[in-house]
């Protein structure tokens, strides 16, 4: 069990990023959250099997198809037993 906390930069809201993203951590079984931040980012928390967990941070690098990311910050945290994946 990992847990990884992501910021995402670009056109990242208003384009369906976290919706799109709660999808594809119920399809990959990863916990955690993403919301939309007042900067404009969104941060998310994905938390469950390393290669699920990789695989929700290689969906992030792109989003959906109306988004365009230009950065991804990702850091490390303990995990802390999240139970399902919602929007914030």
């Amino acid at each position: 069990m990992i847990r990884r906390r992501v910021v995402i930069s670009g056109r990242v809201q208003g384009v369906f990023f976290r919706d799109g993203c709660k999808r594809e951590a119920q399809r990959l079984g990863v916990r955690g959250w993403v919301l939309n931040r007042d900067d404009g980012r969104v941060e998310a928390v994905f938390e469950g099997e390393p290669d699920a967990v990789e695989e929700m941070i290689a969906w992030a690098r792109n989003g959906p198809a109306q988004a365009y990311v230009t950065k991804l910050e990702v850091v490390d945290e303990q995990p802390a037993a999240e139970a399902g994946f919602r929007v914030r």
